[in-house]
């Protein structure tokens, strides 16, 4: 197989969520034991750098070439045999970016900004986790081995700088976001969850991760309370064991399935003595709702039903998406650099064959006045190298800063083009060093002695 050629630019081929129904994205997933990365990268060959980035929201394409449009086109007809689907069916749910665009959806990803909920954390582990895919396969290079490199760093700078993932959207962590603004802090309490539904277990999991001390679970079929109590390492109670529970709890999450109130206002009242009237607070996310809404009028008692917690959602959602407009913001300077980076990368070779030119130039001219001045000691050879060496340093100063500058303007392929024909740099041949010049002085030293000699 032929070595390919360098990439130049950044193409990405892809759909998600908004494009494309769930029945297209499988048929793009390909499965973990076909090698996905390593199939792709060797059904095209336009393309010298692949990341293939596969979730339940998005199947993504991402690669280098030195031909983008040529490198689309086999993308999607890779694309297009993979799925079974014809090309009209699949344009009509897919996106394309080739260049600057490309690195601004890759940025806008990393950053969750394009997922279904903006500022989720998942995205940015399932793109690392695709790019070592790559690495390990040797699908990465340069380009991509930069771009992922630099999408990763944009989208902690955004998490930084924003408040993008620090709004609860979920009803679950919700709940718990509001616990911590009544607690302060939850290390050292203890709660209870009531009843085994899905969006309590899932706020009884945030709530171990924030530091909960101890964890009961209560509910009317004990077997299911022990087993859901083993996988959140917390322990087991029954729902007549409630009042005993509740003297020692601070935080209530209640998801049964009970047809009515199954925690009253007195019951609540009652408990509060022996409690010494320190804070509770009660999660109810059952419909219909488990605990009595009158216990809100309970000093040092808090209730949060489902309703409010949505409602909390709901305003949550909408401070994220304007943290979002701030984000973007600077995915748009980050892509600008990296764009600029880029380009620099076709002036590299020109600033290389120009100090090669001149360092060849600079040492044969060097040695050739060397070798008629004999009489000159090691340390005024010396300072003769570095005499030069700063004169030529100084002369390609100004011609480097214009290359630099250069690859920031349109016309960067017409003045890199001029610069190498202005200096001739094709063919540099090999250079001639102090130390082999040195070298050469003293073997000549040597023979002349010699020759003395005998």
């Amino acid at each position: 197989m032929q070595p390919k050629e360098s990439a130049k630019d950044i193409v990405l081929f892809g759909v998600n969520h908004k494009t494309a129904p769930v029945e297209v994205r499988e048929r793009l997933a390909l499965t973990e034991k076909e090698c996905p990365v390593r199939l792709i990268f060797d059904s095209l060959p336009s393309c010298q750098e692949v990341v293939f980035l596969s979730t339940c929201n998005r199947v993504e394409i991402i690669a280098a070439s030195s031909h983008p449009e040529k490198a689309l086109q086999e993308i999607k007809a890779f694309c297009t045999d993979q799925s079974h689907l014809d090309p009209v069916s699949l344009s009509k749910c897919s996106y394309d970016h080739v260049g600057q665009s490309a690195i601004r959806h890759v940025f806008r990803v990393a950053s969750s900004l394009d997922s279904m909920v903006v500022g989720e954390p998942q995205i940015l582990g399932q793109l690392k986790d695709a790019y070592r895919m790559a690495l390990k396969e040797g699908c990465s290079g340069q380009l991509l081995n930069k771009l992922m490199h630099k999408a990763f760093s944009v989208a902690k700078r955004i998490r930084t700088e924003t408040r993008i993932a620090s709004q609860a959207v979920s009803i679950s962590y919700a709940a718990v976001a509001l616990a911590k603004k009544i607690f302060g802090d939850l290390s050292g309490k203890k709660a209870m969850l009531i009843g085994a539904g899905e969006m309590a277990e899932l706020a009884a999991q945030h709530l171990k991760t924030n530091g909960i001390e101890e964890l009961v679970v209560a509910n009317r079929t004990l077997e299911r309370a022990v087993e859901l109590a083993k996988a959140l390492d917390g322990k087991a109670i029954s729902l007549q064991e409630l009042d005993d529970a509740l003297i020692e709890t601070d935080i209530v999450i209640s998801s049964t399935g009970a047809p009515g109130v199954i925690i009253k206002k007195e019951q609540v009242k009652r408990i509060m003595r022996p409690r010494r009237h320190r804070l509770l607070f009660f999660i109810d996310i059952a419909v219909p709702r488990d605990i009595d809404p009158g216990v809100n009028d309970i000093d040092n008692v808090y209730l949060f039903d489902i309703d409010e917690l949505k409602e909390v959602v709901e305003e949550n959602k909408a401070e994220r998406q304007k943290e979002a407009v701030k984000a973007e913001r600077i995915i748009e300077a980050e892509v600008i650099k990296f764009q600029s980076w880029l380009r620099s990368l076709d002036v590299v070779p020109i600033i290389k064959g120009l100090q090669e030119k001149a360092e060849l130039l600079r040492q044969r001219e060097l040695a050739r006045t060397l070798k008629n001045l004999k009489h000159l000691s090691e340390k005024d050879i010396k300072a003769i190298e570095k005499l030069t060496q700063s004169l030529v340093n100084k002369l390609l100063h100004d011609p480097i800063m214009f290359l630099k500058k250069g690859s920031e303007m349109d016309d960067t392929e017409q003045v890199l083009s001029m610069i190498s024909r202005i200096f001739s740099l094709n063919g540099v041949g090999q250079t001639v060093s102090l130390e082999k010049y040195m070298e050469n002085r003293g073997k000549r030293a040597k023979r002349a002695t010699s020759s003395k000699d005998g």
